[in-house]
């Protein structure tokens, strides 16, 4: 396989280079999926997986990872909140999660807010486009370990992962605004926090509109089976409609509502 190592100084110019390869260089389309690259021949050193539902996004920060880490770092890409949790499924003792704020399958922090309650162990880094004080302030009180703007340059980035990984922080500096959570947002992550990653799904879907029937299909269970797990998450999030799950689920926006 061939590999091609980019030389330059920010994660910008990483995604500009993959997108000259995506567009001008000859390639196979790969399965859909989860895509697992090893750095070197010998045992991962560090084991990180990479959340973002933007290819191109994606092959950027695994070649500033490649180049910041060296040999023998295994990365694991993940498209969706779904693949997400399909690799925390197998193996559960990840080094690092870098997780784009923008997910399929996620209201704004409630992917972030799933794994600090399913995988404490595991650190979280958001990673995204929006470079809001306040969205930086809500990753820290939502339980990340840092925050990595994408505009960030390489040598910030690889800095970043290296002191998580490290069993540090990291967070820019104009994170440092004090954001105090509301009441219902603290609410609304305790609940979310106490559901199982299928939970989640349904409730995901629920508030995106899809009947009870329409979910089972989905997911490829029976009815019975949806409508217990709705009454069960109702239950552990204090609701008893919908509408209100679904207003809950708003707490968790990225950008608090005015």
């Amino acid at each position: 396989m061939l590999m091609r190592f980019f030389h330059t100084d920010s994660l910008a110019a990483l995604f500009n280079e993959a997108l000259h390869v995506w567009l001008f260089v000859p390639w196979t389309i790969p399965h859909e999926g989860i895509h697992i690259t090893t750095t070197g021949f010998t045992m991962a050193v560090f084991e990180i997986l990479i959340a973002d539902d933007h290819p191109l996004f994606r092959s950027a920060l695994l070649q500033a990872l490649t180049l910041g880490l060296g040999p023998g770092v295994r990365l694991v890409e993940a498209a969706s909140i779904a693949e997400l949790e399909a690799c925390l499924a197998q193996k559960t003792d990840w080094d690092l999660v870098l997780l784009d704020l923008n997910m399929p399958g996620a209201h704004g922090f409630s992917g972030l807010v799933l794994l600090r309650g399913q995988y404490p162990q595991v650190p979280v880094v958001m990673i995204s486009a929006q470079e809001d004080a306040a969205i930086m302030a809500r990753a820290r009180e939502f339980g990340a370990s840092g925050f990595i703007p994408k505009s960030s340059p390489l040598e910030t980035i690889q800095q970043a992962v290296r002191l998580v990984l490290d069993g540090e922080v990291w967070w820019p500096q104009q994170s440092q605004e004090a954001i105090a959570l509301s009441a219902e947002a603290k609410a609304a992550s305790a609940g979310l926090a106490s559901l199982t990653p299928q939970q989640f799904r349904v409730l995901t879907m629920v508030c995106d509109g899809l009947l009870n029937k329409q979910i089972a299909y989905e997911l490829t269970v029976s009815e019975a089976t949806v409508k217990a797990h709705v009454t069960a998450i109702f239950r552990k999030l204090g609701v008893r409609t919908r509408t209100q799950a679904a207003l809950l689920l708003q707490q968790l926006e990225s950008i608090p509502a005015e």
